[in-house]
């Protein structure tokens, strides 16, 4: 029997979790942005998947390999772990038009604002894209999950964003950081008259 699927909450990695520094490769670099894991703990407990989306063009770009990005992601893991956040799934997009690396260097469907790593996701681990929500630092995450139908929250834990350039990367929600955005989804979960 078909497991039902499940609402999730998508998140950008860098800037949204752990703090932004830029192609991040060295895992001594990785430092949670405060009050993430425990937003993810949260979010978890109201029966929301938790999965990290996220654009790595320094695979393509050549400026870190697999096994260093590999790395990164072990020890954000760790530290999240240690809070008691655990993370349902993690996707990672390596392309980037401009990109030097052989087989890298294209044109995808997943590197967001594309919806493909979301599309991705969602087919593995039997999520429902209705009633799911999309965080990210930056105006392709947020382009990303209205491409889809997500409700979409900006946060300003990274990169100062830019402006809209168009009503598709406008979010439902600008919030200072992922525990601002997590205490507005479960106040909206809690609205729902007990659907989660």
């Amino acid at each position: 029997m078909n497991p039902e699927p499940r609402r999730a909450v998508f998140l950008d990695r860098d800037g949204t979790i752990n703090e932004e520094v830029g192609f991040l490769r060295d895992p001594a670099q990785v430092r949670l942005i405060p009050g993430a894991a425990q937003a993810i703990v949260r979010l978890r407990a109201a029966g929301l998947a938790v999965v990290v989306v996220s654009n790595q063009s320094g695979l393509a770009r050549g400026i870190f390999s697999h096994a260093e990005l590999a790395a990164v992601q072990a020890e954000l893991e760790r530290q999240l772990s240690l809070a008691g956040a655990i993370l349902d799934g993690v996707f990672f997009c390596p392309h980037h038009p401009e990109g030097t690396v052989e087989g890298l260097g294209q044109v995808c469907a997943c590197r967001k604002p594309e919806p493909g790593l979301i599309q991705e996701a969602a087919g593995k681990l039997t999520l429902s894209l209705a009633g799911s929500f999309m965080v990210g630092d930056s105006r392709r995450d947020v382009a990303c999950g209205n491409a889809l139908g997500l409700t979409s929250i900006l946060v300003h834990s990274g990169h100062p964003p830019a402006p809209a350039a168009s009503p598709a990367e406008e979010p439902a929600l600008v919030a200072s950081d992922l525990a601002a955005a997590a205490e507005w989804i479960l106040g909206r979960l809690a609205g729902e008259d007990g659907v989660r």
